[in-house]
């Protein structure tokens, strides 16, 4: 990225001079390589400024195109006879969006998850019918790590006629995606859950679905009309890499990680008692563990480790006093999600640190629980 923030400063839409040409260059090997990451191809990939962004572009932009096409008469700004569906146990970028719009006249469907966190696609099945316009499912929880069927949702999806979507930012660097094969309609994901930079994503687009979708952004026509706004070059370089690296090695990371995470697992289930995997075991992302402990509060736990970083939960709901609402929607109690630690391991993880790790959390809570 370092050489994008200085002597190569071009604009990637300046097609006059050879300093925009090679910001252009530059854009769309990027552009090929998030593409290639997904099984998508290159002019699929929008990018924006993360799978935030890219998701109410979907959850806002999907609708509104389609209320437009069937009712030109209809008053601005109104979604009546949009319908949406969704899982309980979304990312809030994701469940806030579907408010916004349900405000607008959508009707929202939120399908509950099996005790393991999975989505029950019976269930799914019988929510989706052929009025409804989208079905948004993330590939990969980021809380409990299950792995949700995306190729069978997606069947179900098409059969009533509705485009499937789905948040795949957690699972990019380690689960193997392919659009095409899967069914995937649209994708959301962002560069820093590939270990890229922060403030950069992508919604893939597969031109072959013909999804309408009105933009968020207007001006300039960026971004096949998608995005407007001047791009973030180096970002988009060092998310172009790090999707790379990502393809390159995620069958290798993803064995050693696993590995490691089920180290730490039998290290801690062997050591203490009372304590519970929530979501599936298996299909899991290789480097979340998400562990229950009776009778203890995640959030004690993560003040008494002050030298480890953890978390009760995602990042993104870390200054709310709520218990999870993914953990809820497992069926637990409101005591039993706020006794839970979430792991996440990273492909520099060594074997020396979960060793270390287990023993300080096996005596930590050993500690609070006296």
């Amino acid at each position: 990225m370092l050489p994008w923030f200085t002597e190569r400063f071009g604009n990637a839409a300046s097609q006059q001079h050879r300093y925009g040409w090679e910001a252009r260059d530059a854009v769309e090997t990027a552009r090929q390589h998030v593409a290639e990451l997904v099984g998508a191809r290159l002019r699929d990939v929008v990018f924006t400024s993360g799978a935030t962004e890219a998701n109410n572009l979907v959850i806002a932009g999907v609708p509104a195109a389609v209320a437009a096409a069937d009712d030109a008469n209809r008053p601005a700004g109104r979604l009546d006879g949009i319908h949406v569906v969704t899982v309980v146990t979304e990312h809030p970028a994701v469940l806030e969006p579907c408010d916004a719009i349900e405000a607008r006249g959508a009707r929202v469907t939120g399908v509950p998850v099996r005790p393991d966190g999975l989505v029950d696609l019976d269930r799914l099945a019988a929510a989706v019918s052929p009025g409804t316009t989208l079905v948004s499912v993330m590939a990969a929880n980021n809380e409990i790590g299950v792995l949700q069927p995306l190729a069978a949702i997606a069947a179900v999806a098409h059969r009533a006629g509705a485009w499937f979507h789905t948040d795949a930012s957690q699972a990019a660097a380690f689960s193997p995606l392919d659009m095409a094969a899967s069914g995937i309609d649209l994708l959301s994901c962002t560069a820093h859950k590939l270990y890229g930079p922060k403030g950069i994503g992508a919604l893939v687009v597969r031109r072959s679905s013909k999804v309408p979708i009105a933009p968020l952004h207007h001006g300039g026509g960026h971004e096949r009309g998608l995005r407007s706004g001047t791009l973030n070059v180096p970002a988009i370089v060092g998310f172009g890499e790090a999707a790379r690296l990502a393809r390159e090695r995620r069958t290798t990371d993803a064995a050693r990680v696993a590995a490691l995470r089920d180290r730490l697992w039998t290290r801690l289930r062997e050591a203490l008692s009372d304590i519970h995997l929530r979501g599936a075991a298996d299909p899991r992302l290789p480097h979340n563990l998400n562990v229950g402990f009776d009778g203890v509060s995640g959030r004690d736990l993560v003040v008494a480790l002050t030298d480890i970083a953890v978390s009760p939960g995602a990042a993104c709901a870390s200054t709310s006093a709520a218990p999870s609402h993914v953990l809820m929607a497992l069926g637990l109690t409101e005591a039993e999600a706020r006794s839970s630690l979430r792991f996440g391991l990273l492909r520099t993880t060594s074997e020396r640190e979960v060793d270390l790790v287990a023993a300080r959390v096996i005596e930590v809570v050993r500690a609070l629980r006296r």
